[in-house]
């Protein structure tokens, strides 16, 4: 019985990735190198979670316990004597206050050190940003996920944006792992805003002059800037993990939580050794909530995986489980980049529906959050190579080859 890939090594159809660059002055042009030939990452282990559990978020940092670095995170003593030498670098590095451990992870894979950079909010709730290095001349990228609370770290990168423009930055990308807003990115009744394209339009005249997101909720999302976007998949790196998961690969089965994501699901089948796909098809009466009606595809005694872009209120997946279940599904499993998880989605992702939900650390998940089947994934890897292909002028789409 053919089995699916479950080794790095045997993997024909996962993902891999270049290993950590080690930087030295001045930084030499990125070396072309065969997706075939290179040198696989661990993409699990910058975050090191135990079945779920949380790390300390200061053990994330270089100068804590190291208990939860990665090898490759902790820089060698040469590595750290390149980094004091900040001035042999155009390409600079900020973080906003949304997730800074993602932006730490993707300035160790590059070999750099966070910018420097101050932000307040005022007892009035405005927001004061101020650059404390000079950045005239060089490539700034700036990562701040817009996730809840959205307005807030939207408004926070707007400012930054600003900030950065009027410091005479030469290229400013604005790394935006999740896009919020992007749900809202056409009309479906009358006098509706379009706020996905709004929020677009202030990204731009803030003064971006690109844009870097992971798993846009549609692709049409990309039109809506008047900048270049690079627009990269979380999808690999969950692959990449049940790649290395002991499942027969014709015990599987790819399924669509929703009709409007089976371009996403087939894709995702078609890298999982060409499953079979399957469809749930719902109703959605209102806003955040969904009623399952019917299930296009047979599940029954094999291992469901269900693709998604995003788990908002879980209520669309949760009922999309429970009705695979009750068509004979073994187990399932729940895949998604962006973890959005407003109340109750925890509540119904760890009520016993799943074998394990896989997600990424586009937006960072609440230490109350987190249950026994979660499992985190890093994107820092992924975002690190292609932030240095965006600075060095490469192809960014090579990379999903």
């Amino acid at each position: 019985m053919s089995t699916l890939l479950h080794s790095h090594s045997a993997s024909s159809s996962a993902f891999t990735l270049p290993s950590p660059r080690r930087r030295s002055a001045p930084i030499n042009p990125l070396p072309r190198f065969s997706p075939q030939n290179a040198v696989r990452c661990k993409l699990i282990e910058p975050l090191k979670f135990d079945n779920g559990r949380a790390t300390n978020q200061t053990d994330m940092l270089i100068g804590g316990s190291g208990t939860a670095i990665p090898s490759f995170l902790v820089a060698p003593n040469t590595r750290v004597q390149d980094l004091v030498n900040k001035n042999d670098t155009r390409l600079r590095i900020f973080s906003g206050t949304a997730n800074p451990a993602l932006a730490q992870e993707i300035a160790c894979y590059l070999g750099l050190q966070l910018g420097k950079i101050k932000i307040k909010r005022f007892a009035d709730g405005e927001i004061y940003v101020q650059l404390q290095e000079s950045v005239r001349g060089c490539d700034v990228f700036l990562v701040q996920p817009t996730c809840p609370p959205a307005n807030e770290n939207l408004m926070e990168l707007l400012i930054m944006i600003d900030a950065c423009r009027r410091a005479s930055a030469k290229n400013i990308t604005a790394v935006i792992p999740y896009f919020g807003y992007a749900r809202a990115d056409r009309k479906t009744q009358g006098r509706e805003s379009i706020a996905a394209k709004l929020v677009a339009n202030l990204i731009t005249e803030a003064g971006a002059n690109r844009v870097l997101a992971c798993d846009l909720h549609s692709g049409q999302a990309m039109g809506y800037f008047d900048i270049p976007v690079d627009h990269v998949y979380g999808q690999p790196v969950i692959l990449d993990y049940l790649a290395s998961k002991t499942i027969c690969s014709d015990d599987l089965v790819v399924v669509s939580p929703d009709v409007g994501g089976v371009a996403r699901a087939r894709a995702f089948a078609k890298k999982l050794s060409d499953a079979p796909l399957a469809i749930v098809d719902k109703r959605r009466h209102g806003h955040n909530v969904a009623e399952v009606m019917n299930l296009i595809g047979d599940v029954k005694g094999k291992v469901a995986v269900m693709v998604d872009d995003m788990i908002d209120t879980a209520g669309t997946i949760a009922k999309g489980a429970a009705l695979l279940h009750q068509e004979g599904a073994r187990e399932v499993y729940a895949c998604s980049t962006h973890a959005v998880f407003s109340p109750p989605a925890i509540e119904r992702l760890s009520s016993g529906l799943f074998q394990e939900v896989i997600i990424t650390n586009t937006i960072p998940v609440a230490e109350q959050n987190y249950f026994p089947q979660l499992t985190v994934l890093s994107v820092a890897n992924l975002l690190g190579e292609t932030v240095w292909r965006v600075h060095d002028d490469c192809s960014v789409s090579s990379i999903f080859l």
